[in-house]
């Protein structure tokens, strides 16, 4: 089903926009009428990182007029793998700044409105307000519930992607603008339960992965521009880059959504990291009093090594993750091995007297883990709060800290 266009044309082109945007405005359904449209338009990116990097470059060259960037963090080099708007000389800069540079480079034609600050319920209404569309790059459950209700209530369409590993999605928001149109809750009513889905930290995307999705969101944005095509309203694609195989889906409005449904009870934003859990209350109470820092790891592997002390030291990442950095000491049991009770064989007896000490990446996983070791009656078990990231930068900086 199309769509009107969501903005009015800008009174006219330049010469050198006409010469910038030829190859748009000889194709019929965006034309010179089209392209004044994406001129006219308002879009704001939230993130300028896998998504984010190809939605900005493709929007600016595509001629939207005012592009917004909210973003918050800085340029590492692990990001460079796949966010392409930044390079090199960018490591340590904002993300937004640098965007913004590579945006110049692109179109200086475009105006752009940096909102360097993380989202949150204090702000976000007020960064939304004035665009016409978002594009949706976020890689956290919280902060897309968050961007789904904030668009909602101001009444904004959105277009979402997301990324994991060699699977995309994408689909386009739009429940003010289209009767019976689902939102992003009729799709995913509940989010799934912390430690469930590793972010792309954890388990890792593939590069160019961002680059197809991201360019669907750009096309889907184009289209609710100017009109043109029929926009994935009501519709969720699916690529799976290793079958080279595309799936579209028809998503209905779900009639008992907590915010677009008959009897809505999301009327104002919410509390979203506790309505998503970064960690399972389980976790929570497992690692509340149970949690060592880097220093005293450091100090405890000095005791075993002495002999003063006994404990194994469990590493709960994925084997790949073990093969890039690792505390020395550790031995790899993944988490998926604890979730199935296979673990458990592998740690020695509960009444043998040696301490369990486990961590992950950053902690979150390994808080998991606690939870059900200590419910296996391993009582003095504890995990290292901030994981290898911690130890990396405050012990052994040698090795990378990803």
């Amino acid at each position: 089903m199309s769509l009107p266009p969501l903005v009015e044309p800008a009174a006219e082109l330049t010469t050198d926009e006409v010469r910038r945007y030829s190859r748009h405005l000889i194709i019929p359904d965006v034309g010179m009428t089209g392209q004044k449209r994406l001129k006219n338009a308002k879009v704001l990116v939230i993130g300028a990182g896998g998504l984010g990097s190809p939605a900005l470059l493709y929007l600016a060259a595509a001629g939207v007029g005012t592009l917004g960037i909210a973003e918050f963090d800085e340029v590492d080099e692990s990001n460079l793998q796949r966010q392409v708007i930044h390079g090199q000389s960018d490591i340590g800069r904002p993300k937004a700044l640098s965007a913004r540079d590579s945006i110049a480079e692109i179109n200086p034609l475009v105006e752009v409105v940096v909102h360097d600050e993380r989202l949150d319920n204090d702000n976000v209404m007020r960064i939304f307000e004035g665009y016409d569309l978002i594009v949706d790059g976020t890689d956290n459950f919280a902060t897309r519930y968050m961007v789904n209700d904030a668009a909602y209530f101001l009444g904004i369409p959105y277009v979402w992607g997301s990324i994991y590993r060699f699977d995309g999605q994408a689909s386009v928001f739009a429940p003010k603008q289209v009767e019976d149109a689902p939102c992003y809750r009729c799709l995913y009513p509940e989010p799934p339960p912390p430690g469930m889905v590793p972010s792309c930290a954890e388990g890792g995307v593939l590069g160019v992965l961002c680059a197809s999705i991201g360019s669907i969101q750009v096309n889907e944005a184009i289209k609710l521009l100017t009109g043109a095509g029929e926009p994935a309203v009501g519709k969720l694609v699916i690529y799976d880059a290793l079958e080279l195989e595309w799936r579209k889906l028809k998503v209905r409005k779900d009639p008992n959504c907590r915010l677009c449904g008959e009897h809505a009870d999301v009327t104002e934003l919410i509390d979203y990291d506790a309505f998503c859990g970064a960690i399972s209350e389980e976790a929570a109470d497992a690692a509340a009093g149970s949690t060592i820092s880097v220093t005293q790891l450091e100090h405890m592997l000095k005791e075993r090594e002495e002999g003063s002390r006994d404990f194994v030291l469990v590493d709960v990442r994925e084997p790949n993750e073990y093969e890039i950095n690792q505390i020395p000491g550790s031995v790899l049991i993944p988490k998926g091995e604890f979730l199935n009770g296979n673990a458990l064989e592998q740690l020695p007896p509960v009444d043998s007297g040696t301490q369990v000490v486990m961590h992950c990446k950053s902690g979150v996983r390994s808080a998991e883990t606690l939870a059900i070791v200590q419910g296996a009656g391993y009582d003095d078990a504890v995990h290292v709060g901030g994981g290898v990231v911690a130890w990396v930068n405050q012990i052994d900086p040698s090795q990378p800290a990803y």
